[in-house]
């Protein structure tokens, strides 16, 4: 193994991206070969919070970067094995020069196995070179100033590799890093009700989203959880967009949107226990015994709450749903059913196309009441349907079973007469479920409960503001 032929290893993760990529850039400085390699672990398939949506969007986003890295004699190499034996293989192939990868925040497996990997490097005198994500600082103690750092980032220029250095590589992925004809037949089976990967289809919605969209949802979030585009990407785009449109209130909201999504992420950088535990511990003596039936109806939207029924069925046919409908969701399962919201949040970062762990367990603590910092928002899922569907367009498509109900109805659907569900073809309790709760007593419950959490004092100490019914 002495003429091991010398290369530096591009890894991607949540960069599925060929611009502003500041591991490529400088793997390609060099005069050295690049290898970039991909890698779908068998052990993070066996985490709560992984699932086919997920490694579906990563492997068509590499399949569009391999159509242009074709142009330059390169590809990614797609390897279906865990991070510490495609590594120890790839070591006794090459001499390898250096690791170049984007930090992660992910969950309590990836931190393990980046930690693993590091021991791995330094015993075989690897250098790991790791760069920033995002607006994202690594490690602890830095709240301080982040606002300015996070501007700082962004206004710094885009990292683009220059594609034209990629040298020849002779090298293919052997056989035993091969998918299975499991994965092979998932993967072409992508749902056309989800968005499209990869970063050509990334730029489209951004740039229709500046041109048209206004003031509804960007649908950008699939294409920053999966690195399709960065933060910076879009941010600049925004400054040169936001001082020519007749919409600049709406897109100065945008931004802040971006900031707070990785201020999120940022928080779970720092306290990555927000995936077990209550940001605010105080909250982890409420009594919230699991009780399934309730958990199942809500992961199949058959609590007989039309809203929730159709954002639950909606989320799992198309990976989306807006932001309001998801704080519902949450809202319903913690406050109506009185669940922990541990119960239910890895299912939810299953079905969402745009999981993201460092935003996903902040926002669903928050909505459902445990984070302290913040108002508890309890949403009255009858008062949120009769708002947020008014004409019931949205739960006629998901509940096809309620489409014949008029719209008086629509919302309360328990309220017919035995005439009323003959005449609109609707069963209650066959052809729909009936309420799995009485849900007025049921929130009233929920606000008492949480509102005495907050009298203690070490929730007072996070200035918690009353909680409120909408």
């Amino acid at each position: 193994m002495e003429n091991r032929p010398l290369v530096r290893i591009v890894w991607l993760k949540r960069d599925l991206r060929l611009r502003d990529h500041a591991p490529m850039q400088a793997a390609l400085e060099g005069n050295v070969p690049v290898l970039i390699v991909f890698l779908f672990e068998s052990t993070l398939e066996e985490s709560p919070d992984w699932s086919w949506r997920h490694a579906q969007f990563q492997y068509h986003a590499i399949q569009e970067m391999n159509r242009t890295l074709a142009k330059h004699g390169a590809k990614v190499h797609v390897f279906y094995e865990d991070a510490l034996e495609v590594f120890a293989y790839l070591a006794e192939q090459f001499s390898i020069q250096g690791v170049y990868s984007h930090q992660e925040t992910g969950t309590r497996i990836t931190y393990d196995r980046d930690i693993a990997l590091a021991s791995h490097f330094k015993t075989k005198n690897i250098a790991w070179h790791e760069y920033q994500s995002g607006g994202v600082l690594r490690g602890k103690g830095n709240k301080e100033s982040w606002n300015q750092k996070w501007e700082t980032y962004m206004q710094q220029p885009l990292q683009n590799p220059v594609l034209e250095n990629f040298q020849p590589l002779d090298f293919e992925v052997p056989i035993d890093f091969w998918a299975t004809y499991t994965h092979q037949k998932q993967f072409k089976e992508y749902p056309k009700a989800f968005q499209p990967a990869g970063e050509e289809r990334a730029w489209q919605c951004l740039k229709l989203f500046f041109s048209k969209r206004g003031q509804i949802g960007s649908r950008l979030s699939p294409y920053l959880a999966w690195g399709n585009l960065s933060p910076r990407q879009v941010y600049q785009y925004y400054q040169t967009k936001t001082s020519k449109s007749p919409q600049k209130t709406s897109l100065q909201a945008f931004r802040s949107r971006l900031q707070g999504r990785c201020h999120s992420i940022q928080k779970f950088e720092i306290e990555a226990r927000y995936e077990f535990e209550n940001l605010n511990k105080e909250y982890a003596m409420l009594e919230q015994p699991v009780v399934l039936a309730y958990l199942e109806a809500w992961k199949k939207g058959k609590t007989g709450f039309p809203i929730i029924d159709a954002s639950m069925r909606c989320v799992i046919e198309t990976g989306y749903l807006n932001s309001r409908l998801r704080a519902v969701l949450v809202s319903f399962l913690a406050h109506a059913l009185w669940q922990p919201w541990q119960s239910g949040v890895y299912h939810l970062a299953q079905q969402f196309l745009d999981y993201e762990a460092g935003i996903h367990f902040c926002q669903f603590q928050m909505q459902a009441g445990v984070s302290g910092i913040k108002t508890v928002r309890i949403y009255n899922p009858i008062k949120q349907s009769k708002e947020q569907d008014a004409e019931g367009v949205f739960i006629r498509q998901w509940l096809p079973e309620l489409a014949y109900l008029p719209t008086a109805l629509l919302h309360t659907p328990w309220e017919m007469t035995v005439m009323e569900q003959q005449m609109y073809h609707c069963q209650l309790g066959t052809t729909y479920p009936l309420p799995i709760i009485n849900l007025k007593p049921a929130l009233k419950k929920a606000s008492e409960l949480l509102h005495a959490g907050q009298k203690r004092p070490t929730t007072s100490k996070r200035k918690t503001k009353k909680n409120t019914t909408v």
